[in-house]
């Protein structure tokens, strides 16, 4: 039930229709009252099953924006204690960009990327989160990984054809094919591929 008594109901309604209309400047209290309204579901006594119904029905916002609001307001001030200043001069599609490293991060951690935020263009921003991003994909590429890249290459390669059309090819061999033996001779393959990366890694480093 709602416990807030300091405004309605219609109040709360209508302070947000007037928040959404000055979204730049008013992103962290729009947050603020949409984590409200669905912590006390309000959308409930409006007639609502979910709280997503609620606001792209009376706000006309769609639910995955009303979300990165609210997870915006939880996050930076609910959280991390962050005044609202500071909070809106970084904005929200760079508290958006970041979002993802705070909520793993340690305080420390959370705090240099608030201030790397703060300080960087949004572009620049945008090119180093990716950058971190494609580092974190190569460290978790494993020979599996590779050796799929390179026999998905040098098919596509062979047949001159898209992955799609590959796959079709690959069907048409394979329809008629003898699922057992081919079980078994992957079976046998895996096996000596997993024993070559097992020493290679116990192989001495030089």
């Amino acid at each position: 039930m709602w416990q807030n008594e300091e405004m309605s109901i219609e109040e709360k309604l209508k302070a947000a229709l007037n928040l959404k209309q000055q979204m730049e400047n008013n992103f962290v209290s729009l947050g603020q009252l949409l984590s409200e309204m669905k912590r006390y579901k309000i959308y409930v006594s409006r007639g609502y099953k979910t709280f997503n119904e609620f606001v792209e029905n009376e706000f006309n916002i769609a639910s995955t924006f009303a979300s990165k609001l609210i997870s915006t307001y939880d996050l930076f001030i609910e959280s991390l204690d962050k005044d609202e200043k500071t909070v809106k001069d970084i904005g929200l599609d760079k508290l958006n960009m970041i979002k993802p490293f705070v909520k793993q991060a340690k305080f420390i951690e959370a705090e240099a990327w608030i201030n790397k935020a703060q300080e960087m263009p949004t572009a620049q921003l945008r090119e180093e989160i990716k950058e971190i991003r494609e580092q974190k994909a190569k460290i978790k590429r494993t020979m599996k990984d590779v050796l799929i890249d390179q026999y998905i290459e040098k098919m596509v390669t062979f047949f001159n054809c898209s992955r799609k059309e590959l796959n079709f090819k690959l069907a048409l061999f394979f329809q008629d094919s003898d699922l057992d033996q081919i079980k078994d001779t992957i079976r046998t393959r895996q096996r000596k591929f997993e024993d070559e990366q097992l020493k290679a890694q116990e192989a001495p480093k030089e």
